[in-house]
């Protein structure tokens, strides 16, 4: 025997029909769920404030933020790259940077201070 018989494809629509039904019936209407909301909290009330579109809090505090990202990222930054090659890698003898301390021997006479470099003294001993 192919196919359902009679009894099951009534019982197939049945079902059918009532699946369709307790879906429909799961959809909350507008005057749903009855519970009241609790009512919030200091802290709750704040941030429900502060988040509300167009708020002056806001659009100040957006406005702050731009701000400081432009000129970190298209000035403070830039900027440090600039001086970090030209005092790197062009100036031809940048500040705070030694190559090489000349050497210092007895006699000799330091440029700053105009003192002479004492003599060594002599030790008589072992070494």
């Amino acid at each position: 025997m192919p196919g359902y018989t009679a009894d099951e494809k009534l019982r197939v629509e049945q079902l059918t029909k009532l699946r369709r039904q307790w879906l429909r019936d799961q959809e909350l209407s507008p005057r749903e769920p009855v519970i009241q909301p609790k009512p919030l909290g200091a802290v709750a009330k704040f941030w429900a404030g502060f988040l509300e579109p167009k708020t002056l809090w806001r659009l100040y505090t957006y406005k702050v933020y731009t701000g400081g990202v432009f000129a970190l990222t298209r000035v403070l930054i830039p900027a440090w790259i600039v001086h970090y090659y030209v005092k790197y890698h062009v100036a031809k003898r940048p500040y705070g940077i030694v190559e090489l301390k000349p050497k210092l021997l007895p006699g000799d006479t330091i440029l700053e201070t105009g003192e002479v470099v004492p003599d060594l003294p002599e030790i008589h001993g072992h070494h």
